[in-house]
């Protein structure tokens, strides 16, 4: 079975998609994960780790006064920071990270608080402008195995939202290109 980034980067290649990835408490973990997919450079635009508060906002346009009342680890900071490096780097999707990894509370969250976040394209008929989706989590284990479960849980709504916008008739040409029926 494929990983969840080969996934990704094989989805995307086939619709002719990109992607950019924001991170925070996963410091680079989500971008080295899709890039060390061999054909990457195909779908992946870059990435922004914004692990300071105040680059947030500075380099992904998440609302300032959004920060200031809510703190860096919230599902809306996580949103605005999806769609933020979508417009940013240019990227057809844009996926973030936010969250907790420890050893300490911040914030006032607990270690373990997560939020992952997508912004995509707009779903048919819906007349906005990108469709996005923000999913929490509350994760246990020490700080590196809270990263990396962070890195998967962004890299499965990614799919979650890609295999939900992508036609029969794109699943059958793409079957159809790797052999199966």
């Amino acid at each position: 079975m494929s990983s969840p980034a080969t996934e990704v980067v094989h989805l995307l290649t086939v619709r002719g998609e990109t992607v950019a990835v924001a991170e925070s408490l996963t410091g680079g973990l989500v971008a080295a994960e899709i890039t060390s997919v061999p054909g990457a450079s195909k779908v992946f635009r870059g990435s922004v780790t914004a692990y300071a508060t105040e680059l947030k906002h500075r380099l992904l346009g998440v609302d300032a006064t959004l920060l200031a009342q809510r703190g860096a680890v919230d599902p809306q900071v996580a949103a605005e920071m999806a769609a933020g490096v979508r417009t940013a780097l240019g990227a057809d999707w844009g996926i973030a990270t936010t969250g907790v990894a420890g050893p300490d509370p911040q914030d006032g969250k607990p270690v373990g608080t997560v939020f992952v976040a997508v912004s995509g394209p707009a779903g048919a008929g819906s007349g906005a402008s990108c469709d996005g989706k923000t999913a929490g989590l509350r994760l246990n284990g020490d700080r590196a195995e809270i990263r990396m479960e962070s890195v998967r849980s962004v890299l499965a709504l990614l799919l979650e939202r890609i295999a939900g916008e992508q036609t029969g008739n794109e699943r059958a040409q793409d079957t159809e290109r790797n052999g199966g029926f």
